[in-house]
């Protein structure tokens, strides 16, 4: 019993933040210093050369997209313009889309699954502020991580707030404020989004006929 008491307590003490950007990932107070603004200097000038590279760049973007991520998968696409406050603090899985505009403050870790599409103008924001004003101007702020699934679509505009944990096979609706978690299997909608319904064999059924029919046409030609 003592040995296992100690080894909780050295894991515990490994686990306490040193410096404030590592205060930062864990979603606790911090103060913006060094640290933030030398990735954010990283950041600004890869966000730069993505954002003025030429309209036909694709692989020169994916290269930069790669440096300035914390890992992104394999057949990965964003068109610009992009934004982001370090970017290496967002993971992103295979197969995923990004159309323009989109917009990932990962202050804390934003994590994003496989076969995962966004809209336009998709904001995925982890900082929080303190609620008193006086704590709030004297300078401390913190961030939440934002975690996505496999198999998620995201129309425009959504806006996914700290802290939220999104599903697999969740389609979330154009211009919806997530503030809460959202189940896997779901359509959801609105501000605040909530769940309207499961998404159900008959609609894989349909979708995979829809599909069928189109492959058919397809082949016809």
């Amino acid at each position: 019993m003592a040995e296992n008491e100690g080894a909780a307590v050295a894991v515990d003490n490994a686990a306490v933040p040193t410096n404030e950007w590592e205060r930062m990932l864990s979603g606790e107070l911090y103060i913006c210093g060094d640290m933030q603004r030398e990735a954010n200097m990283r950041k600004r000038r890869l966000v730069h050369a993505i954002n003025t590279s030429a309209y036909d760049a694709f692989e020169e973007r994916d290269r930069l997209f790669r440096e300035l991520f914390g890992s992104l998968g394999k057949g990965a696409f964003l068109e610009p313009p992009f934004n982001c406050d370090y970017g290496c603090n967002t993971y992103i899985g295979d197969n995923f889309y990004a159309n323009m505009d989109c917009i990932f403050l990962d202050v804390a870790r934003i994590t994003i699954g496989d076969r995962v599409f966004f809209g336009p103008r998709v904001g995925l924001y982890t900082p929080y502020h303190p609620i008193d004003a006086a704590v709030r101007a004297s300078g401390p702020e913190g961030a939440r991580p934002i975690t996505i699934g496999n198999d998620v679509w995201f129309g425009g505009s959504v806006v996914v707030c700290p802290g939220v944990t999104i599903g697999d096979d969740v389609v979330i609706g154009a211009g919806s404020v997530v503030t809460k978690d959202i189940p896997s299997h779901s359509v959801a909608v609105g501000n605040p989004c909530h769940v309207i319904r499961k998404i159900t064999d008959a609609d894989r059924e349909y979708w995979e006929g829809k599909a069928a029919e189109y492959r058919a046409w397809k082949d016809s030609l």
